[in-house]
């Protein structure tokens, strides 16, 4: 069989397979498959990307699928399989279903210093399931969605690598998807003891529903999907340190929670117990102790009818402590007088529309977030994305980019640190041909990691080498950066030059660079922790 009858028949089966989106990175050994996946592109059966670096090609490959989208990425052999790896790892732990698709040559050239050849079986690890392709008869459209997660194809492809001629691409009819009905285990809860719900990552509208039957506190992360309604409490975090919290007797989990220390101190109590739901991605396992779980939505029995709870007190507990602490929170950053990251998060919040979407990074720029976001309305389709599989600042930028394209939204905004800008800035390379999104991309630049300083090693003890090790100052110019990939770009050092450039939105990518200080990073968070105090 030629390269380009495989490379036809691999992309005849992901359409089958309902991608509809590819992502290119140029190589030579993967040119089959390139010009198979062009003429599938001008059939009009999927949307062709390009991008001339695999980790950002990864990247936005993710960010596709994470809105809904079915996305694949490709590329060429060797060290080009490698750098999709951290997108990979990413989908895996987040249970997220990409497609990678990579070129190797022919089996005959293994074990020899061939160019470009290594051993790609199993190369992206254990959690990435992988399968090699070396004739369409290999090609099992079926086992594309087996499972959540990502999926390696490694395809086999020998010379001669160009076409003799375009694909005239035939009618590829979408093959349904097989729904497997989900095990019941545990799927019952009763009011019992004083409970909380807490959202972690891709939680959804399920925790929320469950904390308004039961009315109980819902203490949800930006990116659990849950924040909204009237239980939301929006200072949990800073609550969990009170005395308020010593009175938790239960805890009950969705989702992937990995943002805040004071909710790992709670799961971690001996005296409070856990229920846990599903999470998706490779490990089922929880870091905490579990003592119930459940598989299926969580309902909650021994309601009246009215929907009231048995202990209202409770929640109403919880909320008047929440307003307390939001209004000295609020009007603790209104006394600053320079910008801070906390203020930056809460006028990105503020900027998101209904219908609106914000990808946010790892580090500081999510935990901002997640003092400032307000009640959202339930209904109001706001979007909040990370990626917290592995919270890692690898792609931040194209899987921003990628959410972007693939969700039709009424505003699109991404909020991350400069160190996380810097780490992807190749993601700002888009050829003139490429689809472009409207997204505003705000940097939060205190030149370095300042989420070192709140913890241990930002400790005085350590402050003759902090900077060397943790702070690590880079000094690069975010303007000239822009400017060299010809992205938009606009400077705020003030909460009101932050605002106006985000009511006013160039179109386009654009960078809104918020210049905010480093050296007070530990003084501000102590002092806000403080808040709760009382």
């Amino acid at each position: 069989m030629s390269s380009t009858d495989l490379a036809r028949g691999v992309i005849t089966a992901l359409v089958e397979a309902g991608v509809r989106e590819v992502v290119l990175a140029p190589g030579s050994r993967n040119a089959p498959l390139s010009f198979a996946a062009y003429d599938a592109a001008a059939a009009g059966l999927l949307r062709l990307h390009s991008r001339v670096d695999e980790r950002s090609a990864g990247f936005l490959a993710l960010g596709l699928t994470k809105t809904g989208s079915r996305a694949a990425v490709m590329c060429t052999s060797g060290t080009a399989v490698a750098n999709l790896h951290p997108a990979a790892l990413e989908a895996a732990h987040s249970g997220v279903r990409l497609v990678v698709v990579t070129a190797d040559r022919p089996e005959r050239l293994y074990g020899t210093g061939a160019n470009q050849t290594t051993d790609q079986h199993g190369i992206l690890g254990p959690l990435v399931p992988g399968r090699a392709l070396s004739g369409v008869g290999d090609v099992d459209v079926d086992g594309l969605w087996s499972a959540p997660g990502p999926l390696h194809w490694n395809v086999h492809l020998d010379e001669p690598l160009l076409p003799s001629a375009p694909w005239e691409v035939p009618a590829i009819e979408v093959r349904a998807e097989v729904q497997r009905p989900e095990p019941r285990i545990f799927e019952s809860i009763d009011l019992g003891p004083r409970t909380v719900v807490v959202a972690g990552d891709d939680a959804g509208p399920p925790a929320r529903v469950l904390a308004e039957a039961a009315g109980w506190p819902l203490l949800a992360e930006p990116s659990s999907g849950s924040r909204t309604g009237e239980n939301a409490i929006r200072t949990y975090r800073l609550l969990l340190g009170s005395p308020l919290a010593e009175r938790i007797e239960r805890v009950v989990v969705c989702g992937h929670p990995t943002l805040s220390r004071p909710v790992s101190r709670l799961l971690a109590r001996d005296d409070v117990e856990v229920v846990a739901g599903p999470v998706r991605g490779a490990w089922a396992e929880r870091p905490f102790p579990v003592d119930r779980r459940f598989i299926t939505r969580l309902h909650v029995g021994g309601l009246d009818g009215s929907g009231a709870a048995s202990d209202p007190e409770w929640l109403a507990a919880w909320r008047e402590a929440d307003t307390e602490v939001g209004r000295r929170l609020d009007g603790f950053l209104a006394e600053q007088t320079a910008l801070t990251p906390y203020a930056v998060a809460g006028a990105v919040a503020r900027a998101l529309p209904p219908g609106g979407q914000l990808v946010v990074g790892a580090s500081n720029p999510i935990r901002d977030l997640d003092l400032m976001v307000p009640r959202y309305a339930v209904g109001a389709r706001r979007k909040v994305l990370s990626n917290r599989g592995l919270a890692g600042i690898d792609g931040v930028v194209s899987t921003a980019i990628g959410a972007a394209l693939g969700r039709d939204s009424t505003r699109d905004l991404a909020l991350m640190g400069d160190v996380t800008f810097l780490h992807d800035s190749n993601g700002l390379v888009l050829g003139p041909d490429e689809p472009r999104p409207d997204l505003t991309i705000v940097v939060v630049n205190d030149d370095g990691g300042s989420i070192f300083a709140t913890l241990e090693q930002g400790a005085a003890v350590h402050a003759d080498r902090f900077e060397r090790l943790f702070g690590t100052p880079h000094g690069v110019s975010i303007e000239a950066l822009c400017a060299a990939t010809r992205t938009a770009y606009t400077q705020a050092t003030s909460l009101p030059a932050l605002e106006q450039a985000l009511a006013m939105p160039n179109g386009g990518i654009e960078v809104v660079e918020a210049v905010v200080g480093r050296t007070d990073r530990r003084a501000l968070d102590e002092r806000i922790r403080a808040l709760a105090a009382w």
